[in-house]
């Protein structure tokens, strides 16, 4: 069957493919975009549609208002996701956007909606768990511009030249104020686990998220689990993208016969 391409205000593919039979939503890390995954594409088969999610109140989407808290954003992602929806997916976030994903799975799944066949987490502490940057205080989305910077310098996820550039800087600290803020007003929720698999993906020097906190993913699937460390520290995916991308393809091959 040959699809349609893809047309959406909250999600890009990169590369578009008629003839995929399922689609991967990718969503970002505090501060990121779309464009973070714009290389992906590329490197999955065929048959796999990466769609990068769009954020409110940023790239293309600047005139929107940014969100701060999560429920909100689910409603949203919800309905703009849904028509994306019309054949079989899997989600895929780094960070925040692993704990997007997650709760959208489970969003989905409350409402009686398409279910992904597979949750991808990558670089994010198992919900249950308190995030350790949750000890700061105050809370990262209310530090003074240097010391928000400063931390930004720790993480080593924005490149000097930005961080550096008052006018990137202007355009970038708002988006991250409005992620942390969603990260840090995050309350978990008990549940019945996930019906569908969980993959999570951790560095091996990510100090926010050890390798036991990974595995704690485990207890949100009544499917597999599978878990990979990778070299690296918290930005681990920008060096092994290709890793990661293996894995998820190798895991929806697998899959074929779901839905």
């Amino acid at each position: 069957m040959r699809h349609k391409i893809l047309q959406s205000t909250w999600v890009h593919a990169p590369v578009p493919r008629r003839q995929a039979q399922r689609r991967l939503f990718c969503f970002p890390y505090a501060g990121g975009g779309a464009s973070m995954y714009r290389d992906w594409g590329a490197h999955l088969p065929p048959d796999i549609e990466l769609c990068a999610v769009r954020m409110p109140g940023r790239e293309g989407r600047f005139a929107e208002p940014m969100l701060r808290a999560l429920e909100p954003l689910l409603t949203q992602l919800v309905d703009g996701l849904l028509p994306a929806m019309d054949r079989p997916f899997a989600v895929f976030g780094h960070s925040l956007g692993a704990l997007v994903a997650f709760e959208l799975a489970r969003a989905l799944r409350d409402r009686g909606l398409p279910a992904p066949l597979h949750v991808f987490v990558s670089g994010r502490r198992a919900p249950q768990l308190a995030e350790s940057r949750e000890l700061h205080e105050p809370p990262l989305s209310t530090l003074p511009d240097a010391e928000l910077i400063a931390q930004l310098r720790r993480l080593e996820g924005t490149p000097d030249d930005v961080l550096s550039a008052p006018e990137l800087l202007a355009l970038m600290l708002p988006m991250l104020r409005a992620d942390f803020a969603i990260s840090e007003s995050y309350v978990h929720r008990p549940g019945a686990a996930l019906d569908c698999p969980i993959t999570a993906f951790g560095g091996l020097e990510d100090r926010d998220a050890p390798r036991d906190s990974i595995a704690a993913w485990s207890v949100h699937t009544r499917g597999e689990f599978t878990m990979h460390m990778l070299p690296g520290s918290h930005f681990f995916l920008h060096t092994m993208h290709s890793s990661i991308l293996h894995a998820v393809a190798n895991n929806l091959a697998a899959g074929r016969g779901q839905r």
